[in-house]
């Protein structure tokens, strides 16, 4: 039951659960934010030009530079600093003669990056490439801690190990603990990276928030390499793009009124555009950031109405209306209800507007089927509420792990991918891939276990903390090691359908595999979406308010 505290009585009298939550963090803030002046238009034709001489001379360096280990520190170099979409080709081509080629080098550093980049680029690589470094007690040989930077990018391969590789489970739990010597010697010349790598890996990064990071990074060792300043002003071109695009967005938000007329929900505008931004930073994928921004916003209120405010009753015919997809079907919703289907069909039929002149109309069918999968789910978990029910977690994880709204946030990403979003593509997102499957575990426990107390407090249904609690008859001490375990696993396989899904290509996985990412990064410490104004709006205000030094 809900406290008294948090229940009201609306519409006749029906009582009404509501969770506080706390406001925006920004307001207004981004309201006004359009950088579309002439001024600014001839100050992009000149950065533009800028942008292609120093691409030319990137270029250049593939050609230029010869042996296997620098083209890989290339590489790396220019996917940290967030310039990889301008060079994929020539990243892809540098990757296959280096996968093919037979190299002996023996510098751990060396090996372990070739390791990471080829199997991030989804590359076959087999892990047995580390056995030279493992003795004959079959642990790591202990001339390898001498190479610190090795340490690193050993500890930096081994987040990219899939079930059974053990000596990558090995690897991680030798370098984990190195580094976590080198963090407290302030004396290193690596105690900062050693600190970031341990909390944020490279492979769990989300790619935006590792670019700033690694520009700073980069300033201290190469201040005045070409790389640099491509990175600086690439960044800062593409910062202005994600502003402009937030305040179209805000605007959009603040033109619906939604959070004035539906005040249970959570404002959550700037954050929604934050996690498109996290799906995809690359900028020719701007309507998608701008589609999948509307969705997130939206499936914000769709949550607090199916966790919080509604009843059981509202519920089923809200259920059956997003079924029917019908605006006249509507009449039996009370008005609130009525204020937001309204919403929800009038924006996809605004996607489909946009998606006919994209040739793919058949898109909209599957990101409408995904909108009403997800209120099915959370349907069930409502009446699992509302019945005081606590599920086992076989039924928790087949039911929660959906409403993460990964289900309906990955075919929603594809919608502005244009023609590299195919049926296909959309076929296999709606056959539940692992990949799928294993990033929703991860959103779905880490959130878990971040805000289960909150929601506890506030007389939610059991979360997977209590399922696994009352099945297991542990206590929660045990029950939080088990799911992060659990969590591991998923991000096993992640990696293994990545690299199996040979028939889907890159673009498409990324959009998964980033949904995963953001998992990571909302909610290692705290349920930093609910409670948005801590580091939550720090990573924003980093993204996209605070400029980098040129």
């Amino acid at each position: 039951m809900a406290s008294k505290d948090n229940t009201s009585f609306d519409d006749g009298d029906v009582p009404r659960r509501f969770a506080n939550f706390q406001p925006s963090a920004w307001g207004d803030y981004f309201v006004s934010y359009d950088s579309n002046t002439m001024e600014n238009q001839l100050e992009e034709k000149m950065t533009q030009k800028q942008l292609q001489k120093l691409k030319e001379e990137v270029m250049n360096m593939f050609v230029t530079t010869d042996k296997s280990s620098e083209k890989l520190r290339l590489i790396d170099s220019i996917q940290r600093l967030g310039l990889s979409h301008h060079f994929e080709l020539e990243i892809n081509e540098t990757l296959q003669l280096i996968q093919s080629s037979s190299d002996d080098d023996d510098d751990i550093y060396n090996i372990a990056l070739k390791f990471r980049l080829l199997r991030q680029e989804g590359y076959s690589i087999s892990s047995e490439i580390f056995n030279k470094f493992i003795n004959e007690e079959g642990e790591f040989k202990e001339s390898i801690m001498k190479n610190k930077s090795g340490i690193l990018s050993l500890y930096e391969a081994s987040h990219l190990r899939m079930n059974g590789e053990y000596t990558l489970d090995q690897a991680l739990r030798f370098t984990t603990t190195h580094l976590q010597e080198i963090a407290m010697d302030d004396s290193s010349p690596l105690v900062d990276e050693a600190k970031h790598a341990l909390k944020w890996p490279i492979y769990k990064a989300v790619p935006r928030l590792m670019t700033k990071h690694y520009i700073s990074v980069h300033h201290k060792d190469r201040p005045n390499s070409v790389l640099l300043t491509f990175a600086k002003l690439d960044y800062t071109t593409t910062q202005k793009l994600y502003q402009k695009e937030l305040g179209q967005h805000a605007r959009w938000w603040k033109q619906l009124n939604l959070i004035e007329r539906l005040s249970f929900a959570r404002d959550r505008a700037v954050e929604s555009y934050f996690w498109a931004l996290g799906v995809y930073y690359e900028p020719n994928y701007s309507v998608g950031r701008m589609i999948l921004a509307k969705i997130i916003a939206l499936a914000t209120v769709l949550d607090d109405m199916y966790d919080v405010y509604a009843t059981l009753d509202e519920l089923d015919l809200f259920t059956e209306a997003i079924e029917r997809w019908d605006i006249n079907g509507m009449e039996k919703l009370p008005e609130y209800m009525k204020i937001f289907y309204e919403v929800i069909l009038k924006t996809y039929e605004e996607f489909e507007e946009d998606m006919s002149k994209d040739i793919i109309t058949y898109a909209i069918h599957y990101a409408k089927e995904a909108f009403k999968r997800q209120c099915r789910v959370y349907f069930i978990e409502a009446k699992w509420y509302h019945e005081g029910y606590v599920p086992t977690m076989e039924e928790y994880m087949e039911v929660s792990v959906v409403s993460t709204c990964y289900y309906l946030f990955a075919p929603i990403s594809f919608l502005g991918m244009g023609v590299a979003a195919s049926e296909e593509a959309f076929k296999w997102i709606e056959s539940d891939p692992m990949m799928l499957k294993a990033s929703g575990i991860i959103g779905r426990l880490m959130n878990d276990i971040t805000s289960h107390k909150f929601e506890q407090e506030r007389g939610d249904v059991g979360s997977a903390v209590e399922c696994y609690m009352k099945q297991h008859g542990v206590s929660e001490e045990e029950t939080l090691v088990a799911l992060e375990n659990e969590v591991v696993r998923a991000w096993k396989d992640v990696i293994e359908d990545y690299m199996k899904s040979s028939n889907i290509s890159k673009e498409i996985c990324m959009r998964v595999l980033n949904l995963a990412r953001l998992s990571d990064r909302f909610y290692k410490e705290e349920d930093g979406y609910t409670f948005a104004d801590g580091t939550t709006k720090c990573f924003i205000a980093s993204t996209l308010v605070d400029p980098v030094p040129i």
